[in-house]
């Protein structure tokens, strides 16, 4: 018997990203959960299990990297892939040093997200 596909939580305040990002794992047998803040996050039903978070840096309310640290804080030790579409050290820096399995700068390569996520998932990512 096949194990149930993983599910994925994207977390991004850009409605396309979060299309794109869902058909690309989607059409790779995840499944998602997407939201459009962390706060959204914060408040979900924690009825699945997550495998991994693809998050976005830059959010209207609380950051990608403030979630982060309050994950990790909680004892959360969720495997994390940040993104971001403004591009600077500092933020860069912040990202690593918060904790990332990887960091990808928008756009992006479908294959960069696929293999940063099998990397998150140790290699034993799709039930397919």
């Amino acid at each position: 018997m096949l194990a149930p596909p993983k599910v994925v939580a994207v977390i991004d305040d850009d409605v396309d990203i979060r299309k794109a990002i869902g058909r690309l794992l989607k059409a790779h047998g995840f499944r998602l959960e997407s939201f459009a803040s962390a706060e959204a996050f914060l408040a979900r039903d924690s009825a699945h299990e997550l495998a991994c978070l693809v998050l976005d840096i830059h959010l209207g309310g609380i950051s990608g990297i403030e979630l982060q640290r309050r994950l990790k804080d909680a004892g959360t030790r969720l495997p994390i892939i940040f993104v971001t579409a403004i591009e600077d050290e500092a933020t860069r820096c912040a990202a690593m040093a918060a904790g990332c399995v990887a960091y990808l700068r928008k756009p992006f390569a479908a294959r960069l997200l696929i293999d940063a996520i099998d990397n998150a998932m140790g290699g034993r990512t799709r039930s397919s």
